[in-house]
């Protein structure tokens, strides 16, 4: 029997594939652009930074998505209005975010244990804990995903152009700081998303897994937008499964969720990288170089 007895009928599976499965679709689309444009580290900070947030929804006892969708977007804001353009400088600008982020998100969680006795906030805010994530919390990550979704439509060619050469965008007329703020925004609405399932701490991997194993296999950002999104899905639909099943194994202690997605992300693009890219070249063209150097492909 392939499926565990119970799977298909328990409430809080059916709650973590319908928010996970937003979050991955989500992280796919914009983990492509976030590659392209150089900017996983970005990616990490915001994550990083949103564990701020979720911690303070603890201790105000408001929906914790809004409290990492808050902090996400307040980070992304002032990272673009630093308006750091040399790679140095918005390494230095990001470090310092991340460090900030970190250390209140250290600061409230102590006051959630100190003041409000919640327990298991550290480990929820920053590795995740879908079984635990209310059904009512369904319709606000699907409003947020579809947002971020919306965002990316009417900005792609936008987006797609300063990430392949942001000189060329410019000279064409394209608001290169402008789109670099929506590109920020979307990006919070993803961590925020990836951090409500597998973790401030992990979301990294949802973002950036699947997008860097798509790029190395399509020659095409619609491809790479695709193929990341499908991976995303199945590893997180997956490790969900997995999760399920593993309390099983050891009787009454179900393995985290976010473990077996970012494991399943990890072989994955293992795998992929461990093929020769002449292979994948022969087969699908010049792959895009994402990140770096000259990329090739269109839209």
């Amino acid at each position: 029997m392939i499926f565990t007895s119970g799977f298909f009928t328990s409430a809080p599976v059916h709650t973590a594939m319908i928010i996970g499965g937003v979050a991955a679709v989500v992280s796919g689309v914009v983990g492509v652009f976030t590659v392209m444009r150089g900017e996983s580290f970005a990616g990490h900070a915001l994550a990083d930074v949103s564990s701020a947030g979720g911690s303070a929804s603890f201790l105000l006892g408001i929906n914790p998505l809004l409290g990492f969708l808050g902090m996400a977007a307040i980070a992304a804001g002032g990272m673009e209005l630093a308006g750091a353009r040399l790679v140095r400088e918005r390494d230095l600008v990001t470090g310092i975010a991340v460090g900030a982020g970190l250390g209140l998100a250290a600061l409230l969680l102590y006051f959630d244990v100190t003041f409000t006795s919640t327990t298991g906030a550290a480990v929820t805010v920053m590795f995740g804990s879908m079984f635990s994530i209310p059904p009512d919390m369904i319709p606000l990550a699907v409003a947020v995903g579809l947002s971020a979704l919306a965002l990316s439509a009417v900005f792609y060619r936008p987006l797609l152009l300063v990430s392949l050469s942001p000189e060329l965008a410019e000279v064409q007329g394209v608001r290169v700081r402008l789109t670099g703020l929506v590109h920020l925004l979307v990006l919070a609405f993803t961590v925020s998303l990836s951090a409500m399932t597998v973790g401030a701490i992990l979301s990294t991997a949802l973002l950036i897994g699947p997008a860097a194993t798509a790029l190395r296999l399509a020659k095409r950002p619609g491809h790479a937008i695709a193929i990341a999104t499908l991976i995303g899905i199945g590893a997180t639909w997956g490790g969900i499964f997995l999760a399920y099943d593993s309390f099983y194994w050891t009787p009454g202690h179900g393995w985290p969720v976010s473990f077996f997605i970012v494991s399943v992300i990890f072989v994955v693009y293992v795998i992929v990288a461990a093929v020769p890219e002449r292979m994948w070249m022969r087969k699908n063209g010049a792959p895009i170089r994402a990140g770096f150097g000259t990329r090739t492909g269109s839209a």
